[in-house]
């Protein structure tokens, strides 16, 4: 499998990986073999390229000018082969997705499944976190993200916005009370997120509530879980309680007063070539979400998000 890689994309992985460790991992070599081809790579142009620690393998400034020019080259190539191809451009080779792990079973998996069925070349890695990874470093092409975006140097494209509900269950609300306005939401419990959402009042309408609680679990089907058993109310997306209030077993609170949306983006490297499985990736999710409510009606790019 080794020859499959010419020792210049070893180097381009290396780097963006940041160790000979990650890369190896990440190509599925023995990290030793990608030392070794590196070292080929240094005696041949008689320039140490990359300077070696126990955990991290950071490019020299020989070699970081080698990457920059490598890089530019190799995206060159891929999108003039590209061009060439065109009509043959069809998805193929490892797809890695990275998703928050509620919103990828809902929306994500199926898109990912029909794609498998489609192109029978490609194969798909779909990684469940809600972290911000680094997409280069782990060699991921396209994250899905639900909130604002910390600045990078990715590109990303707004598909749309998911709308969140103030939810409570029957049982709760006939056990602790109808919150008669938006201000006694802050005698109530909640069940949260994040510990970070803890720490931020909720906007709701004109007024800005903070409110308490004793649960925090990072998992939108084990939230929804916890409203309906009676154990608090939560802010948290439509999507997610639609079929419990299309049922009646959870009540929305306040209709009358507007939420914040959450922002739904795509991530990917800032490259010259976006390779067919990212594109059609991209295509097909953007359709779903529309079908769902929760897409734009028109694409939205940006640099640098």
């Amino acid at each position: 499998m080794a020859t499959e890689f010419s020792n210049e994309q070893l180097f381009l992985r290396v780097v963006e990986a940041g160790s000979f460790k990650a890369a190896a991992e990440q190509l599925a070599l023995e990290p030793s073999l990608v030392s070794r081809r590196i070292a080929s790579l240094e005696q041949r142009l008689s320039v140490k390229l990359l300077a070696r620690s126990t955990k991290r393998s950071l490019p020299t400034e020989a070699g970081e000018q080698y990457y920059q020019g490598l890089r530019k080259l190799l995206d060159e190539k891929q999108a003039l082969e590209a061009h060439i191809l065109q009509n043959n451009d069809m998805p193929c080779g490892m797809l890695r997705v990275a998703a928050p792990h509620d919103f990828a079973i809902q929306f994500v998996l199926p898109v990912l499944a029909q794609m498998s069925k489609l192109y029978p070349a490609l194969s798909v890695d779909l990684i469940l976190s809600s972290h911000y990874e680094d997409l280069i470093g782990q060699g991921i092409d396209v994250a899905v993200r639900v909130g604002e975006l910390p600045s990078s140097s990715l590109i990303c494209q707004k598909l749309g916005e998911v709308q969140r509900v103030l939810v409570a269950s029957n049982t709760y609300l006939m056990r602790k009370g109808v919150p008669k306005n938006v201000e006694a939401l802050s005698e109530h419990d909640f069940v949260f997120y994040s510990s970070a959402q803890t720490q931020k009042p909720i906007d709701i309408g004109t007024k800005s509530i903070k409110v308490q609680g004793r649960f925090i679990v990072n998992s939108v089907s084990a939230l929804k879980d916890l409203v309906l058993q009676g154990q608090g109310i939560h802010l948290g997306p439509v999507w997610a309680f639609k079929k419990a209030l299309d049922q009646g077993e959870a009540v929305q609170l306040f209709k009358d007063q507007p939420l914040k949306a959450f922002p739904l983006h795509v991530l990917y490297p800032s490259r010259a070539f976006m390779p067919a499985k990212v594109r059609v990736f991209i295509d097909k999710l953007r359709i779903t979400c529309q079908k769902q409510g929760l897409g734009e009606t028109r694409q939205q790019l940006a640099l640098g998000c």
